[in-house]
């Protein structure tokens, strides 16, 4: 009996040391490369905060930025793979811009850990425009870009801003009988994004505010916490098996969710072709997408007229093609837009409507722009093309995605050898099917790029200013032909509501928000502890 018990104790000790060496072994990569890494420990690389929930993401890419604050690339873990942070905005650019070819998809975690054309499999996200990869992405970015460019944002203004004036009408309505105006400022533009989305992109007409648990709301609300809890452990099993060279079937979506929302978008099509219903929204751009009637337009005044942020078009998004789309490759694009404009513009939102609220004379100088906007317009409505042109309001909002970046990171894979020179002595070369990370926030919050960068200073984006931005510094809508192809509409969906919130009410902390921000220790967004909490005072 001491004998066997003395095997499987030998066996066991020598497994686990042949387990141990392998791991270790995982971890020298780096080694033989001529740039500094940030320590990992074993399992969990350097990612073990982030899965931990010892930090959030924001202040995890912070750390991880400023251990070598020297170095224009460095070496990190997640969890057992080497993966690259750039650092520096010219190699950001040279990567992101010139030598796209070699770094045109995101990560393998997104698609199951399949690198192929095809591996978005049958799940909404894997087909989503973001997850799709190789020349698929470019047939779909191409397919898609002419319904963002200017032209095509004007007639959905209209959309737009009658979400807009309806919340704003509310909150009178709220303060006429009496109420006070005291909301959570994530849940309010959540369903004010919701209400956007429902219209702009399924013409679905819904006022979240007044139906506070419409159908359409309640649904956005199930797919994104039920994805959140879903996230982390699908993640780190996908990042798990894809080291291994496994592929998977999972999803982050439930099932059912999924079915519901493809259905609801294609019954919706059918009534159209039955009826014979065009609107200027998501729906009919998709219903000329399959037909092959979508085409780019040329639009010269959008790109004069564009706020700071706005991210142009690349020639990718300007080609032609012949491939023919599935019903739910089209429908996965409807999910895309749908999450980003409910939960990433409502993040920028909240936190915009909190720097106004503690900085009561950038918000007063703003009230000053929208009055003198008024007065000009007289009677008339407001327009896309006047919104465009309010400089002031531009400033602020960039300013926000500057601070407030709801996109913390980017990602890209390496499709094929890449050989990495700065021209500064540093040259390697970085493997096919590693990734590279662009920590956004953080050079956000660089004072290298950006002065006293805690401080919400929209002159930072003055006519004067802005051409003293380091643009390889400055990526709230991404970098290169990969970035953000809502950038447009995105902007007008903020711009719109804080021009009708700013107009009538002052915004002022309320004592609900703990100051300063406490922030939740979450591994992918931008959360306040017990919430952003502001009041809506009226003007009078």
């Amino acid at each position: 009996m001491v004998s066997v018990d003395l095997f499987t104790t030998l066996c066991l000790g020598t497994i686990i040391v042949l387990v141990y060496h392998y791991l270790v072994k995982k971890y020298h990569y780096f080694l033989s490369k001529p740039i500094p890494c940030v320590k990992p420990t074993i399992l969990v690389g350097t990612s073990g905060p982030l899965l931990f929930r010892k930090r959030d993401l924001a202040t995890h890419m912070k750390v991880m930025y400023s251990a070598f604050p020297d170095a224009k690339i460095i070496g990190m873990y997640d969890l057992t793979s080497p993966i690259y942070m750039l650092r520096d905005p010219d190699m950001i650019k040279k990567l992101a811009i010139k030598d796209f070819d070699h770094f045109t998809d995101h990560g393998p975690y997104l698609t199951n850990g399949r690198t192929d054309d095809n591996a978005g499999g049958d799940s909404l996200f894997g087909n989503s425009l973001f997850a799709m990869r190789g020349q698929k992405w470019r047939d779909m970015r191409a397919t898609l870009s002419p319904a963002f460019t200017g032209s095509r944002m004007r007639p959905i203004f209209e959309l737009v801003t009658k979400c807009g004036r309806s919340m704003a009408t509310f909150f009178k309505e709220e303060a006429r009988a009496g109420r006070k105006l005291e909301y959570e400022m994530k849940d309010t533009f959540q369903r004010y994004g919701n209400d956007v989305i429902a219209t702009v992109a399924f013409g679905i007409e819904v006022d979240s505010m007044r139906d506070y648990n419409n159908e359409f709301f309640e649904m956005a609300t199930k797919m994104l916490s039920f994805s959140s809890w879903k996230m982390v452990p699908l993640m780190v099993i996908m990042r798990v098996l894809a080291a291994l060279g496994q592929k998977t079937n999972m999803d982050f979506m439930d099932s059912k969710l999924s079915d519901h929302f493809k259905k609801m978008i294609s019954d919706n099509m059918k009534q159209r072709e039955v009826n014979k219903i065009v609107r200027n929204d998501m729906i009919n751009i998709l219903m000329e997408v399959r037909n092959g009637s979508l085409k780019h337009q040329q639009d010269e005044q959008d790109t004069k007229d564009a706020g700071f942020a706005t991210v142009e078009e690349s020639s990718v998004g300007k080609t032609t093609h012949s491939r023919k789309w599935t019903d739910n490759e089209l429908f996965a694009q409807c999910f895309l837009f749908f999450i980003a404009g409910f939960d990433t513009a409502s993040t920028l939102m909240s936190f915009l409507a909190y720097e106004l609220s503690v900085n009561p004379e950038i918000q007063e100088r703003l009230h000053e722009e929208i009055r003198q906007t008024e007065d000009s317009l007289k009677t008339k409505p407001l327009s896309y093309e006047v919104l465009q042109k309010m400089q002031y309001l531009d400033q602020v909002v960039s300013e926000a995605l500057r601070k407030w970046s709801p996109n913390m990171q980017l990602d890209r894979y390496c499709r094929k050898d890449y050989l990495y020179d700065d021209n500064a002595g540093t040259r390697f070369v970085i493997e096919q099917g590693h990734m590279v990370v662009i920590p956004v926030i953080a050079m956000h919050h660089d004072p290298q790029y950006f002065p006293e960068p805690e401080r919400f200073d929209p002159e930072r984006f003055s006519e004067e200013n802005r051409l003293k931005i380091n643009t390889g510094a400055y990526l709230p809508f991404g970098v290169g032909p990969r970035n953000c192809i809502g950038s447009r509409l995105a902007l007008m969906e903020v711009k719109s509501i804080f021009y009708h919130l700013v107009r009538d009410f002052r915004l002022v902390l309320s004592g609900k928000t703990q100051v300063p921000l406490k922030m939740a220790k979450h591994p992918f967004a931008l959360l306040v502890e017990g919430g952003l909490w502001v009041e809506f005072k009226p003007r009078m």
